[in-house]
């Protein structure tokens, strides 16, 4: 799992995130893919018989190893770093890298430190309160062959998260041909 750390991980710092409507996303046929204002995990339980999660690796991190906007969307604070990628029938589809504040890890949420294997969105969309903001995208490819990527910031009981969120090659993204509805 270190080849995804080593492989990808790069391409999410590279990203030059934009907003949805300068990126001029809306109305193709992988917007819908990027623009999934619910949880993309549920989405993508629908595109295959086995949907699964890999945790390549959790670790606490200091605010000091934030970027200046990763700290304008979730706070100038430590954080729970937690890296999966997502799986459809073993097929790698998403690099995901997501950062917890530490003072989102607080009452109910505290579990969020304890998912392992479980995908987030399972546990964030469950809870009433969810909402996603702060929605950007970027291809971190090439026009010709493009990669995409989508970072979002989670709401939980009004506490914080940072997902970003690297569509691989295998993806549904990229072979589905008709808008979903």
């Amino acid at each position: 799992m270190s080849q995804f750390k080593q492989l990808y991980k790069p391409l999410l710092a590279s990203a030059r995130w934009l907003a949805p409507a300068d990126a001029n996303i809306e109305g193709t046929e992988f917007g819908h893919w990027l623009l999934e204002p619910d949880s993309l995990s549920r989405r993508f339980e629908r595109h295959c018989e086995q949907f699964t999660v890999s945790l390549v690796e959790q670790a606490p991190i200091g605010r000091e190893q934030l970027t200046p906007d990763e700290c304008a969307l979730v706070g100038d604070k430590a954080c729970l770093v937690r890296k999966v990628v997502l799986k459809g029938d073993g097929v790698p589809w998403v690099f995901a890298r997501t950062l917890i504040p530490e003072s989102t890890l607080t009452g109910q949420e505290q579990d969020l430190a304890q998912l392992g294997e479980m995908p987030l969105g399972f546990r964030v969309f469950t809870d009433q309160s969810a909402r996603r903001d702060a929605l950007e995208v970027a291809n971190v490819g090439t026009e010709a062959e493009p990669i995409w990527a989508r970072r979002s910031r989670l709401w939980i009981n009004d506490k914080p998260l940072l997902v970003a969120e690297l569509f691989l090659q295998e993806a549904p993204i990229y072979k589905e041909t008709v808008p979903w509805k």
